[in-house]
């Protein structure tokens, strides 16, 4: 099978873990620039191309790691390969609702899925009500176009709250606020789905002092999941749409909490954790939706 992956850095762990992964599997795959793919929108001949060279007739699916500050012009691309009639593991339409911090936590409440309480306004004569909102601090701003663990800040006090929501406003940011959740003691998880599954699970512990869960700054280990954990995971992932997620959760009073549902989660250091092939589970996920099935070398050689 011919499989594109649809990415911008080469070097990255998780890219080259899911090109091992397809080359493994006997599979002819590639990583492609998406700042380097361009678009021909006709009638009769619409064309993907890249570095001087049509794709059309090149790949049979393409695996989507769209960067978040190329999410615009990544899901267009991914369109214009799914109107060709080339699988997306992770459709444009599923990828652009996931990037969508606000869209995709009204559209988990809809289905019935738990979240932080969470505020949004657009004025800042609103911040006092709004920290109200969020049962007062201390209390989380979150940008609403930051990437994954990115744009995330902990206010402590009432004051820094209304300092920083008033200073991202001026800005004419859009961001939101939540509320603290301090019974989780700054460990959050993260469950991988693919194709309907969990595959891993880790819970990451902040180094004391730090807020966010950067990667660096993080301890992560297996996480030991409920049965309510696994299927919240799996039900985000579906209602999104999306075949490949990171869904990331807290544990409170009240049950696990949904903070986010990402559609590109990286894949090395969850790998290093679980000790799981999970690039392997992504490709797999592709041959099962196009009734692709390994011939093994055992049966080859059987054959000769």
């Amino acid at each position: 099978m011919r499989i594109g992956l649809l990415a911008s850095n080469p070097e990255l762990a998780s890219n080259q873990r899911i090109l091992e992964a397809g080359e493994e599997r006997g599979h002819r795959i590639r990583l492609y620039d998406v700042r380097q793919c361009y678009m021909k929108l006709d009638a009769e001949h619409p064309e993907i191309h890249y570095r001087g060279g049509k794709l059309l007739n090149k790949l049979d699916a393409v695996i989507p790691r769209i960067r978040p500050d190329l999410t615009f012009y990544g899901c267009a691309l991914v369109r214009q390969f799914e109107s060709l009639g080339i699988y997306s593991l992770n459709s444009a339409e599923a990828i652009a609702h996931s990037r969508d911090k606000l869209y995709s936590l009204q559209h988990l409440l809809q289905n019935g899925l738990p979240i932080p309480t969470t505020g949004f306004a657009d004025s800042p004569l609103d911040t006092d009500e709004l920290i109200d909102m969020v049962n007062g601090a201390p209390l989380i701003v979150k940008l609403l176009e930051g990437p994954e663990r990115r744009g995330v800040v902990l206010a402590e006090s009432r004051t820094a709250g209304e300092s920083l929501i008033n200073a991202f406003k001026s800005l004419q940011a859009n961001l939101l606020v939540q509320e603290y959740i301090r019974e989780s003691e700054g460990k959050s998880l993260r469950l991988l789905v693919v194709d309907g599954k969990v595959v891993c699970a880790v819970e990451r512990q902040g180094i004391p002092g730090q807020f966010r869960h950067k990667k660096q700054l993080a301890r992560q280990t297996v996480a030991r999941i409920s049965t309510e954990e696994r299927r919240l995971a799996i039900k985000a992932a579906r209602s999104i749409g999306l075949k490949v997620a990171g869904v990331d959760m807290l544990r409170s009073r009240k049950g696990p909490l949904i903070l986010e549902v990402t559609s590109s989660p990286a894949l090395a250091d969850l790998e290093e954790v679980c000790g799981k092939d999970l690039a392997g589970a992504m490709v797999s996920a592709v041959e099962k939706q196009l009734g692709w099935k390994r011939q093994l070398a055992s049966s080859v050689k059987s054959e000769g």
